[in-house]
């Protein structure tokens, strides 16, 4: 199992790495899309689709992300649609949350499959949009949610139930403490002043997400952690909450080792829009 995690691994950063770094955006957006349309194969398979209907779902998937491209819209200033997308989440979430794993098989099932395949292209939209901005604001994305998940593990394998002594949400992912969950916020506020500190001293030219909040005052950026901390988490237990819902350990074997594409992007689905949305509300 770890070498194939290591193999798959370092294939995809063999293939996103260069796409990241080549002068257009074009070769990344191609490669997000392909992750995408398969993270929607699999959402239609976990809300019960059929073979050629999970397909379809991924097709429509595409479909969205190309005529968003052809229409320019990775161009253009899209503050109502992040604000609109940042309260999707933030109610969304909590609502899934609060019914828990028994609530998600009440929601029409078009409903569900519709509000996937939003989520998917809304986070094609905005991870395009934010490597359009620039390298450093989109990698300053999208290392929070990788130091938010790695430092909960850590902290939750150190600590165990030392302080809380009840888990996070033991009925969805019976795993996860809120002792992860603080050692997750306390490893993203130290990568956000790091962050802030290397940009200014190598003069980035791009500001990261962490900087743009700072310039309004460090309160604004240990709010802005704080949030973004938080949306991760629920990101990753609003996917634990569909697979449990579902009878699946993983969404798919699609990344051998790894489980599914949504296994890997679960936190990302809200964090890269809110993200968009905190740039759109600060002004540098």
């Amino acid at each position: 199992m770890l070498k194939q995690r290591i193999i798959t691994a370092l294939v995809l950063l063999a293939i996103l790495l260069p796409a990241l770094f080549y002068p257009s955006p074009v070769p990344f957006a191609a490669v997000v899309l392909v992750l995408m349309a398969g993270g929607a194969w699999e959402w239609g398979r976990l809300n019960g689709c059929g073979p050629l209907a999970s397909v379809a779902v991924g097709a429509v998937c595409i479909v969205l992300c190309a005529a968003s491209w052809l229409l320019g819209l990775v161009g253009q200033p899209l503050g109502s649609l992040w604000l609109a997308a940042g309260g999707f989440w933030v109610l969304g979430g909590a609502w899934l949350l609060h019914a828990g794993v028994p609530g998600w098989p009440r929601i029409p099932g078009p409903v569900r499959l519709v509000a996937g395949v939003l989520a998917l292209w809304l986070a094609w939209l905005a991870v395009v949009q934010a490597r359009t901005v620039g390298i450093n604001f989109l990698l300053s994305v999208m290392t929070l949610v990788w130091m938010a998940d790695i430092a909960a593990y850590f902290a939750g394998r150190t600590l165990g139930l030392r302080f809380t002594r009840s888990k996070l949400a033991p009925s969805i992912s019976p795993g996860k403490s809120w002792e992860g969950v603080w050692g997750g916020v306390a490893g993203v506020l130290v990568l956000a002043v790091c962050w802030v500190v290397a940009d200014a001293r190598l003069q980035a030219p791009v500001a990261s997400l962490y900087t743009r909040l700072a310039s309004q005052g460090w309160w604004l950026l240990v709010l802005g952690a704080l949030f973004m901390a938080a949306m991760s988490v629920v990101g990753d237990l609003i996917e634990s909450l569909i697979k449990r819902s579902a009878g699946v350990k993983d969404s798919s074997n699609l990344l051998p080792g790894h489980g599914g594409v949504l296994d890997r992007v679960d936190a990302l689905l809200p964090t890269l829009p809110l993200a968009m949305m905190l740039m759109t509300l600060v002004k540098t």
